[in-house]
């Protein structure tokens, strides 16, 4: 944003006396370093993307062929067109800026009605408020568009008691030793979810991001959360569990994972909409850095959510 503002400041100077009066040897310095500092701002706003619109727009234009021998076009004339390109694609950019700025209100917005409905939810479960309902029922829109809360399954506090095999084979399960603690924890939670133990693994988990919030692991351990609900049928817990991913630690190694299954657990909670929404924000943040695989995730992601 202060490249835009400097870049901003750069072209009012420059448009603020006629272009005939100043000197050309003064004004084509301060042209190109617009150049630079639009150039600069294009790969902020489009990470990953190209910047050729500057080269090829604002670049001297070609000669024609009855050109051939005759004097070059004025230098004037040419950073006047050089400015209105570099004026047109400020405006572009500003544009493209305020339509990733509201997107991504409207995510958090939806995220933060949705996460406090959701935990309203459980705490009248946890006292006794109300019944115990299945993560897997459905949800729909309350009055105005809000998110309405979805029937969600009160956590679980304690594993479910296991049978003898079960319990045997859960016993099997080695707890690593690697001398780093944080890593030990999340390791654990990852070899339960493996063997799926899903419920020992959400407690497991919860407690590992709880406790080393710090740690390497951290978007690890909260994305693999994530996981573990969602493949234990509790996909509202898992809507949860993902965006804390995104939302606080969006540069952290499994936040595109989380915000794709953030789609993914929307889509089965039938709030197609908001995953499609999802969506969007996971190609304008990640488009260009994501791996093929995840890539080809979201568009069958899109494909289920029937997004348009």
């Amino acid at each position: 944003m202060r490249r835009m503002m400097i870049a901003v400041g750069l072209l009012s100077s420059v448009a603020a006396a006629p272009l005939h009066a100043q000197s050309t040897s003064n004004l084509a310095p301060r042209v190109e370093r617009l150049e630079k500092e639009m150039r600069a701002v294009q790969r902020k706003v489009f990470p990953g993307g190209s910047s050729q619109f500057l080269e090829a727009e604002i670049g001297p234009a070609p000669q024609t062929p009855n050109q051939i021998g005759s004097p070059a076009s004025n230098p004037v004339a040419d950073l006047t067109a050089r400015v209105t390109a570099l004026e047109t694609e400020l405006q572009r950019l500003t544009a493209q800026t305020e339509q990733n700025s509201f997107k991504l209100r409207q995510l958090e917005e939806a995220m933060g009605k949705y996460r406090s409905e959701i935990d309203g939810r459980l705490k009248a479960l946890e006292s006794g408020g109300g019944a115990t309902e299945t993560a897997g029922a459905s949800a729909g829109t309350g009055t105005g568009g809000a998110v309405r809360p979805p029937a969600v399954g009160k956590p679980t506090t304690a594993p479910p008691k296991l049978s003898a095999d079960r319990q045997t084979a859960l016993d099997a399960i080695q707890r690593p030793d690697t001398g780093d603690d944080g890593e030990d924890a999340y390791l654990y939670g990852y070899r339960l979810w493996e063997a799926k133990f899903y419920p020992q693994a959400q407690a497991q988990l919860k407690a590992a991001a709880d406790k080393y919030p710090k740690h390497k692991r951290w978007s690890y351990a909260q994305n693999l959360l994530g996981r573990a609900y969602l493949d234990d049928g509790k996909p509202a817990l898992a809507s949860v569990a993902f965006y804390d991913n995104y939302q606080k630690m969006p540069r952290g190694e499994r936040a595109p994972d989380s915000l794709y299954y953030l789609g993914v657990s929307l889509t089965r909670l039938k709030k197609s909409a908001d995953a499609c929404k999802v969506y969007d924000e996971f190609n304008d943040v990640y488009g260009a850095t994501a791996s093929a695989a995840l890539k080809a995730n979201v568009a069958k992601g899109r494909a289920d959510a029937k997004c348009g």
